[in-house]
Parts: C-alpha cells; structure tokens; sequence
C-alpha cells in the first residue's frame, strides 16, 4: 500500500525550501562581498622597515595597521582587509577602488610634516598638531588651503622667534614627507614647483596656535591633506614587494563570463543526472541546488570574500558533490541487480557508499587546508570555497538526497518500480540464487586490465622521461608569481596588436618582447617585463594605457625577487605535506601499498600536467598551484573508489594464494567500479570545460590544467595504481607464501559489509 503522507510531505518540504530560497537568494547574493578581481581594485604587500634607528615590532605593526586603517576611511571604501603578516609585513586589499593611483599614493606617503628653517633643521612635526587639528579652508585671496591647530601656541611663539632672529633669511619652510641627506630647501626653492608644501616668511613673533598652509592646492587636494594629517604620519617606512591591481571592467567581465560559465556548467551536470539516473537523478538536482544556496549563505554568514578562484570552487564543488550521489545510486543500483527489493537495495546501498564518500571527500579536504595555509589572498579564497563545498555537499549529497529519496522508498510508490533507478529488467536477478554484488556481470568483463599492465607502465614512464626532457630543455614558462617582474594586462575595446602595446612600452621606457595577445576578438595584451616598477611607475603606465584605451582597463602586478622566491619554496612545501598527508590517511584507512601507489600515481598526474605546460608554453601562476594541488587532492578520489571496492573482493577472498588472486581482485574491482568512476569524473569534467569555454580568460590556464589532472586521473587510477599494488602485493605472496586479507580481521561494524 502506497503511504501517501510521505509523498506529500516530500512536496511540502519541497515547496518549503523552494519558498525559502526563492524569498532570500537575491539578498544574500548583494551581501556578498566581491573580491578585488570581481569589481576592480588593488592588494599590495608590504615590507615594513623603520624610519630611523630601532627595530619593528608587533607594537609598530599593530600602530602601522591601524593607520593604514584611517587613511583608507580617506579614502571612502568599505570593509578594508588589512592583515598583519610575519614579523615585518603588512597586506592591504582594497575592493572596488575608483582611483588607484591615488589609493597608493595615500596608503604609501609617510604624511609626516615638518616646520623646518632654510637650513632644514627640524623646528616643529606632526606630533605637535593638535588631536584632528586639519581641515581644509580658504586664505585671505579665496584660494584652497590647510588650516592647522597646534598643541601650544607658547612654543609656536618660540619657533617663530628664532626664525625671525635668521633674517634675512626668515622663511618657515614647511615640509611633508622631507627626506634627511636627499631633500633641502636650498635644492628646491628655485624649482617652478617645489617638494616642500609653503616657505612663508616670518615677519613677527606669532603666538597663536592656527597656522595655515597655502600652496598652489585645489579644493580636493587641501581636504585630502588635511584628512591624512588628521589620520597621523606612519611611524615605519612602507617598501611595496608585492602588488596587483585589477581594473573595474576585467573585473566586472570576469565575474559575467565565469558566471556564465557555471551557469551552463551546472545545467548540463542537471540535464546527465536526470538522463542516466532517472528519479534519484532528479532528487540529486533538487540536492545541488540546495547546495549551492547553502554555499552563498554560508560565504555570506563567514563575511568571506568572493574570488573569481572561488567561485571556480564552487562550480568543481557542483561536480564533486555529484560525485557522492553517483556513489550511492551506483550502490543502489547494484543491490537491485541482485533481487533485492527497492527499500532494501537502498538502505545498503547508502550505507555501503559512505565510506567510500568519506574517504574521497577527506583526501581532497587535506589539500585544500594546505592550499589555504600555503596560498595568498585569491588562492585563499579558492581554497575557503572548496572545504566549504567539500563539507556542504556531504551534508547534502549524503543526508538530503536520502532523506528526499527515502521518503519516496518508504512510501512504497517506486516498490516495484526498479526502472526508475535507471535499471532495466533484464538485468535484475533472482535473490534466491544468493548472487553477491561482487558477483554481478559488467559490460566491461571482456576487459584484462592486469595483462597488459607491462605496456601502461612502459608508456606512462615514457611519457615521464618526455616530460623531464622537456622540463630540462624549456624549463616552465614561471609567471611572475615565482619569477619575479611586472605583469601587464590592458583591455581595449578593439582589436590590439603586439606591435602595438610594444609601441606604447617603449614610450615608457619599458623594454620588452614578451607580449601576448588574448580575447575572443583580440582586445586583451599582456606585457611582462623582468624589473619590478616602483609605484609612481605603475601609476605612469596605468595613467597611460586608461588614456590611451578608456578609463580604468589596465591592470598592473608586480612581484619582488624575495616575494617570487618565497612563493616557489611554499608551492612545493604545499605539494610535499599534501602527499604525505594523504599516504598517512590513506595507509590508516586501507594500507601501505595502497597509500604508495595511491601518491605515485597522483604525483604522475601532477607531473603530467606540469610537462604540458612546459612543452605549450603556458604561465604558471599561483592559480596554477592551486589546480595542481586541487589535482592531487580529487586525483585521489577515483582511486580510492577502486581501493575500497578492492578491499571487499579481498574480504571476499579470504586468503591470496596465487598471482592469479590478485589479479582477479584487481581485475573485477577496476570492472566493477569502471561505470562510475567514468561518471564521478565526467561531471567534474563538464564544470572544467565549461569554465575553460565561457569563463573568464584570466582563469584558462586554471581551468586547462585542473582538465588534464582529471584525464590524467583517470587513467593512472585505472592503469597505474591499481597495477602498482598488484606488482608489490605479487612480491609479497612470494616472500609469505600465503597473504591474509581482511576478512580474517576483526571488522568494526560501522564499516560497509557486503
């Protein structure tokens, strides 16, 4: 008897989340804060260094930020990320700046005034204004100028005596940011526009405390000084090692075209679960979309910052969640081949399929973490967005698809209806006969992975030795992330050449043949030249480009030797503890052997990948790491599926007595778990080629490299790791005679028994 209850309490439930996500999407979309690669902007790092004699502490730091902090208010943007880093560095990530030129030139200026005679002796700093004693007024001809009020106008009256006392030579020279050995007044008086601010002359003893600075200002101008001597001077010197900055058209095309991306991505991942799952592939869309709202709510309950990395993540994360679904409904699947009824093949089903997820899940959180204490500001972000989604749709994929499925397999209504699972009637067999699913026939039986395990190895080694070859001839083509140098990206409206952007360079003075053209209709040139520029030259060049191709389209990086360095040694610091963390879990999970060839056959992914780069030409960046690391960590997932579903044909087995044995484990273990170990890669496959196709350029290489991880994957974990561990288990069974497996063990009962 069908339970109608149930039935309608799935669409209630349905039409309650649906109500609930339809009432809050939009509103928790604008809360979202965008990175500075999504709506423009500027991140620069830098080393801090005192002005005089001492040292830097965390007192300074502390006391720098919070400067920083103020001047930024100057400015007018919101929600500032300044992040103290190590013992001398100090991170600022400013989103959606309008100028910024202007942004740095705030954040850099030391802001330190000083009253000083014609022979630049220090009479009077800063420290002497009164508590926000600035503030912008006109003089006494109606022109902008700085109204200032000091702390005592006793010691005014002192100053200005001895300055009066030095006539004819009576001027009181006033000073913003004077340089000690490099500035004076007797270098600069003759200049048509001087560094120094005013050099009134002191005609009489002045006694008050309001002094006003006059200078050839505008409006704008005087209140900006003013704000900045209100905010206080830095009391440390500011050095950029690194800095990016990203136009608000990239950015805003950025995040167009990589939505874009997802968007199509993920409707053609709906469109092959409905096709080849049928009704749980219609609960599995239900799931995803669930997941992907709990995503943004999530991102936006952290106040986490949205990266175009992030939401790459968040679309793989679409694919990885199918990934547990396809799991379970495989399981599923299989339990109803053997006869079993519809609600017993499901609870085994989902039962025998989560630790299989868990693992697979697991492996790619550990490199996630490292990705996030290794990375910087938009790897991070990427790394955040993937353990989010990682751990989402678990919860999703795991616990709402098989309440939402339950409550239709409860419900008696798909009691006799297998077809629904995608499973046709031919193949279901009778449960008398006691058939196992270990024992199930597959399509790919006819397939002897073992025999021809020789050539796989010979091949994957000859691709390796082709890929070192090549990696010793062409060396990785570094960006500037590890090679240091500055990075050049300008947007037009119109087709550019190279001959083009290299014309303009040379106007600048900057040398340079490595330009590439880019973008459907050729409109994006990047230029990367070897010198780091300072930053009145980047303001040159951004000044520059904006005039020549419209305003605010050019985005300049530059990276410092040291900064290039540090950032290589992490990358491979990252690759190294995210291999040994997964042989550790991997070999507490399943064993040694497993663990050695689960990494070998990643690190061959990873290589493989690195030696396309190499012979293609492609940059490697820091998005380059992360995809690396990401492929190391989803690489796994395939082969710990194999892995688990070996472990079963060896509990099965009981003992390994022959060569024979083991091949037979391998053998039916790869042909059983061939079908969904496909489908778990093609869904990721179709989010990776939609962000190649319709995202954004500045994420292709990402996108190229994370695609040949995953056919590399593939292979290895079918051709290589597998084999590996018949080849090391085959020198065991010789040197034991006889190998106990795992059903002579002690199994604990929550893991999956067949």
């Amino acid at each position: 008897m069908v339970k109608r209850s149930r039935i309608i309490a799935f669409f209630l439930l349905l039409i309650a989340i649906g109500g609930l996500m339809g009432s809050t999407t939009e509103n928790i979309i604008k809360n979202i804060k965008l990175g500075l690669d999504l709506q423009g902007g500027f991140e620069i790092l830098y080393e801090v260094s005192p002005i005089d004699e001492g040292q830097v502490d965390r007192e300074t730091l502390t006391s720098t930020a919070e400067a920083l902090d103020r001047r930024i208010n100057v400015l007018g943007v919101s929600e500032p990320n300044i992040q103290i880093e190590g013992e001398d560095r100090i991170r600022v990530q400013l989103a959606g700046v309008t100028d910024q030129n202007n942004a740095r030139e705030i954040l850099s200026t030391e802001a330190n005034l000083s009253f000083r005679d014609v022979n630049d002796r220090k009479m009077m700093d800063g420290a002497d204004l009164a508590e926000n004693g600035a503030k912008q007024s006109f003089d006494s001809e109606g022109r902008p100028s700085v109204s200032i009020t000091l702390k005592s106008g006793e010691q005014f009256q002192e100053v200005t005596e001895e300055i009066l006392a030095m006539a004819p030579e009576n001027q009181l020279v006033i000073w913003l940011d004077f340089e000690e050995g490099q500035d004076s007044f007797e270098a600069e008086r003759m200049k048509e526009d001087p560094k120094f601010l005013s050099a009134p002359a002191v005609r009489e003893v002045l006694t008050q405390k309001n002094v006003e600075i006059t200078g050839d200002f505008t409006v704008p101008e005087a209140q900006q000084l003013a704000s900045l001597l209100n905010a206080g001077s830095l009391p440390v010197q500011l050095d950029e090692i690194y800095s990016t900055s990203v136009g608000a058209k990239f950015g805003e095309q950025a995040l167009d075209e990589t939505v874009l991306a997802g968007i199509i991505g993920v409707l053609i991942i709906f469109l092959f679960m409905i096709f080849y799952y049928r009704f749980p592939g219609v609960i599995a869309v239900v799931t995803l979309s669930v997941y992907i709202y709990l995503i943004l709510l999530i991102f936006d309950w952290m106040n986490a910052v949205l990266t175009l990395p992030g939401i790459a993540a968040l679309i793989l994360g679409v694919g990885m969640a199918v990934d547990a679904n396809i799991i379970t409904y495989e399981r599923i699947k299989e339990e109803l081949k053997v006869g079993r009824p519809v609600k017993s093949a499901f609870q085994i089903g989902a039962k025998n399929s989560l630790s299989t997820i868990f693992d697979a899940n697991i492996t790619t959180i550990l490199a996630a973490t490292v990705l996030f204490l290794y990375g910087t500001s938009s790897v991070k972000g990427f790394a955040t967005m993937l353990i989010v989604s990682i751990l989402v749709s678990f919860i999703t994929a795991v616990f709402g698809s098989r309440l939402l499925l339950g409550l239709w397999v409860n419900s008696n209504f798909l009691k006799k209806k297998p077809g629904w699972f995608g499973v046709k009637p031919g193949e279901i067999k009778d449960i008398a006969d006691n058939y196992d699913t270990l024992d199930l026939p597959t399509r790919f039986d006819k397939f002897d992975f073992v025999k021809h395990r020789k050539r796989y190895f010979l091949f994957s080694g000859a691709l390796l030795g082709a890929g070192l070859i090549i990696l010793v001839v062409f060396r990785l083509n570094l960006g500037i992330d590890f090679a240091s140098g500055t990075r050049i990206e300008v947007l037009a409206d119109e087709r550019v050449t190279a001959d083009q952007i290299q014309t303009e360079l040379d106007k600048l003075g900057i040398q340079t043949t490595d330009i590439v053209i880019s973008g459907n209709d050729n409109e994006i040139g990047v230029a990367r030249y070897k010198g780091v520029l300072s930053k009145e030259e980047i303001s040159e060049v951004k000044d520059h480009f904006n005039e020549l191709f419209g305003s605010d389209q050019t985005n300049v990086s530059t990276v410092s030797p040291t900064i290039g360095k540090e950032l290589a040694k992490n990358a491979i610091i990252a690759v190294i503890i995210a291999s040994v963390g997964i042989i550790l879990y991997v070999t507490l999970r399943f064993e040694m052997f497993m663990a050695l060839a689960a990494v070998i056959a990643l690190l061959h992914d990873a290589f493989f990948t690195i030696a396309v780069f190499s012979i293609a030409r492609l940059e490697v960046d820091l998005t380059f790491i992360a995809a690396v690391l990401t492929i190391v960590g989803y690489s796994i997932n395939d082969t710990i599926v194999t892995f688990d579903r070996m472990r079963e044909n060896l509990r099965k087995k009981k003992r390994l007595k022959t060569f024979d044995d083991i091949a037979d484990v391998v053998n039916s273990s790869l042909r059983q778990t061939l079908a969904r170990s496909i489908n778990t890669v093609l869904t990721v496959v179709i989010a990776v080629v939609a962000l190649m196709i319709f995202g954004s350029p500045s994420i292709s290489n990402f996108s190229l490299a994370l695609l040949l991880g995953l056919i590399s994957g593939t292979y290895s974990s079918l051709f290589i790791a597998a084999q590996l561990w018949l080849v090391w288990k085959n020198k065991e069974l010789k040197k034991k005679g006889v190998i106990k497996t795992y059903k002579e063990k002690k199994v604990s009962s929550d893991e999956p028994q067949v």
